[in-house]
């Protein structure tokens, strides 16, 4: 990255419409979908054998029903509410987790009906945490489709619940707590052969067969820690667990060949095999950075290509497919009527495009050849920048691309680059030339979108951009800046143009060069951009999207430049993701060119760190899975600027994208982009520059320099512009709450 300085009324009906219509972007698998339910709570719901029925659980204190019931949904019905529930569980106690008999004519639940007519009290947080009953008074129970149990399959103290029916009719599997721990189990379809199929300390539950019946899915939870260990079995001895923690695990139905299908931390449940049981549908909070928040996501059997599946509202989970796998059912807090409301969805389930889904492998591959010593840091007209435009040429060609322009995908430039990039008074430079790499989708389409990032970088530091002192000689690899932004570029050159769509637009896939040393190669490119495609309406660059933090932050700038910007921007933004937006067209790389052209931009950043133009940018500290992320991120976003009817030009205010004003110093800081209303936060600080040698460290808020207030990175270069080479100021800053203020040298 190139810096200047170091570089029911109607109403209610329509709004719950739009905000389905403002989900449809993301929720491609999902397709008609309609709400079942309208009030209370009403989760676990699945379909009968012939998927005309479903079973599920419900409490809805304005129906009457205090306490979670068991009841049918007939799906025949010719309008979808909750006039289509029955009862069919007692009425009293408590129940859970019903399922449909092998004949579609009776179901099996747990009930504590038997001990206790009233409805035992949910269990209270205990330290803050949410907590789950395991009531020892549950047993499982057979019951027609009436209300009438027909047989009572468990009668051993303690918790026996969760219990599933295998497809081939043959089989139960349940949890229980008869072993002294909560683990599977498994007895014949009469009740009869019990076998305790999971060894492991920990809560294993919520298990379904895979449409074989030959394996089992479920959730586990396994505390490791001396400490976690204690604190589970406390739990369990007072009939709670904490399900804050849980993975999905995958077994044969005899115990045997268990394997951790999940690795992602928090609460990853309530899982179900797709309808070719080589994926799993589930639900998951591991996204979440703050906040009650769980989507469904869909992974392979083998733990690979992850992928969210939900968007809207903060609680979707109990997906189940129909037994012919056309139709989802799940449990979710969308089109809410009140606080608290879970409702009962479906929908047509639509299978994924495979080359659609972003292969982590493959940005593995481009960004550690990329980042290599071999290309000693791709130093625009270097021996390293050919190798890399090679590598990139080849890439297109392998992928079928035509050329931007004539027989090749190489575009050449010559410019001069000054050796002393923070000196704005002399003007010492020599002649250099460099490449952008460009190649072309042919949508036959009526609009054009550039995605662009770009692939230089320091070099040796042969002109001198690097922030680490002393470094001439030294391979700066550049995995972050701008490896990683290559990489998404690639990996996007190849969904668009081997996936099964046709887009709505064209694609200009384009990897500048010079960028460094001041947005040389993308300036090339835009001053005849539209001579050669005059339907050109936007260009989405990625620039640094390597690097994104444990707070899962990142900017994307440009939303002021099209007024549908930032509406595309917020609905498709990752689940957990906390996004800042700019408006400028105006920032520190490559997406300026084309906005200076009058075309619309986006840019995305996760932010600058503390090894940005140092040496020490490789590979080992690239965030693969946030790179995956950002890059679905935008496939989302180009597939959406394209179903654009529009894509207007909008010039942003001079004040949202300042032009950076020259400057005679440095401070050796660089600063977080992010908006921050306390100041300018240093997101790293340059060995023996002025703030270091000051005192000035990592995680400071930089509120003043000499007279001048500073509220974010434009104040800072203002201030900057007015400083002279051995000024010495007053700089104010924040660090852990306390102010403190320090005298800094400029040079």
């Amino acid at each position: 990255m190139y810096l200047n300085i170091s570089k029911l009324n109607s109403f209610v009906k329509f709004f719950f419409l739009l905000l389905s219509l403002n989900a449809v972007g993301q929720e491609k698998n999902l397709k008609n979908i309609q709400k079942l339910t309208n009030g209370g709570d009403n989760a676990e719901a699945y379909f009968s054998p012939n998927s005309s029925l479903l079973t599920l659980q419900v409490s809805n204190p304005k129906a009457n029903i205090l306490c979670d019931q068991i009841y049918m949904y007939d799906l025949q019905s010719k309008s979808y509410s909750s006039e289509n529930l029955k009862l069919i569980s007692t009425g009293k106690g408590r129940t859970t987790c019903s399922y449909f008999m092998p004949d579609g004519k009776h179901i099996i639940y747990a009930s504590t009906h038997a001990s206790s007519e009233a409805c035992p009290a949910p269990p209270k947080p205990k330290d803050g945490k949410y907590l789950w009953a395991v009531y020892p008074e549950f047993d499982i129970y057979i019951a027609d489709l009436n209300g009438n149990i027909v047989k009572q399959l468990t009668n051993t103290p303690g918790y026996d619940a969760e219990a599933v029916v295998s497809p081939d009719g043959k089989k139960i599997a349940f949890t229980s707590t008869r072993s002294g721990d909560l683990e599977l189990w498994t007895m014949d379809i009469d009740g009869s052969n019990l076998k305790q199929v999971t060894n492991g300390l920990g809560y294993d539950g919520g298990s379904f067969f895979s449409h074989d019946s030959k394996k089992l899915v479920f959730r586990s939870s396994r505390p490791k820690t001396e400490k976690d260990i204690k604190e589970y079995k406390d739990l369990l001895a007072e009939n709670v667990v904490a399900p804050t923690e849980m993975e999905i695990y995958t077994c044969n139905v005899d115990g045997t060949d268990v394997k951790q299908v999940t690795h992602l931390g928090k609460a990853n449940w309530a899982p179900f095999f797709s309808p070719n049981d080589k994926k799993i549908i589930f639900s998951s909070n591991h996204h979440s950075t703050r906040g009650y928040d769980f989507q469904l996501y869909m992974i392979d059997v083998d733990g690979t290509n992850l992928k969210q599946i939900t968007w809207e509202s903060e609680f979707n989970a109990f997906p189940m497919f129909s037994p012919d796998g056309k139709k989802l059912v799940w449990s979710s807090n969308r089109q809410q009527t009140a606080a608290r409301e879970t409702n009962v969805f479906i929908a047509d389930w639509v299978d994924s495009d495979e080359t659609e889904n972003v292969k982590p492998e493959l940005l593995n591959k481009h960004i550690s050849y990329l980042a290599s010593d071999e290309l000693k840091g791709r130093l625009t007209g270097s021996v390293g920048e050919q190798k890399a435009a090679d590598y990139i040429s080849a890439q297109f060609k392998a992928l079928g691309l035509k050329p931007y322009s004539g027989k090749t995908y190489l575009q050449k430039f010559d410019y001069k680059v000054r050796l002393s990039p923070n000196d704005s008074i002399t003007d010492k430079s020599e002649t250099n030339n460099g490449r952008n790499v460009i190649a072309y989708l042919d949508n036959k389409a009526a609009k054009t979108i550039v995605i662009g990032a770009h692939y230089d970088h320091l070099g040796l530091n042969e002109h001198n951009n690097s922030t680490k002192p002393n470094s001439k000689g030294e391979i700066h690899n550049g995995a972050d800046d701008n490896a990683s932004g290559v990489s998404g570029v690639l990996e996007l050159a190849r969904m668009l143009s081997k996936n099964k769509t046709t887009e709505k637009a064209n694609y200009i896939f384009a990897l500048f060069s010079g960028e460094e040393d001041g947005l040389i190669g993308s300036k090339h490119m835009a001053e005849t951009l539209k001579t050669l495609y005059p339907n050109v309406v936007a260009m989405i660059n990625m620039d640094m999207i390597g690097r994104l933090s444990d707070k899962k932050e990142m900017i994307v700038g440009g939303v002021g430049t099209s007024p549908e910007f930032k509406k595309l921007v917020e609905k498709n933004k990752p689940a957990g993701f906390n996004v800042t937006t700019e408006d400028s067209g105006i920032g520190p790389t490559d997406h300026t060119s084309f906005y200076l052209k009058d075309i619309s931009v986006l840019n995305f950043f996760t932010g600058t760190h503390g090894d940005y133009h140092k040496p020490s940018d490789d590979t080992d500290k690239i965030n693969f899975n946030g790179v995956k992320n950002i890059v679905e991120f935008v496939f989302r976003i180009a597939n959406d600027v394209a179903d654009l009817d529009k894509v207007e030009f909008t010039k942003t205010k001079a004040n949202a994208g300042k032009t950076r004003p020259k400057y005679k110093v440095t401070m050796g800081i660089m600063p977080d982009y992010s908006e921050h209303p306390d100041g300018l936060h240093v997101d790293g600080v340059t060995e023996n520059r002025p703030a270091q040698v000051a005192g000035i460290k990592e995680g400071d808020v930089i509120t003043k320099i000499g007279t001048t207030t500073i509220k974010d990175v434009y104040n800072y270069m203002e201030a900057l512009g007015k400083i002279n080479p051995g000024d010495e100021l007053e700089v104010t800053y924040v660090r852990d709450g306390e102010t403190k203020v320090t005298k800094v040298k400029f040079e």
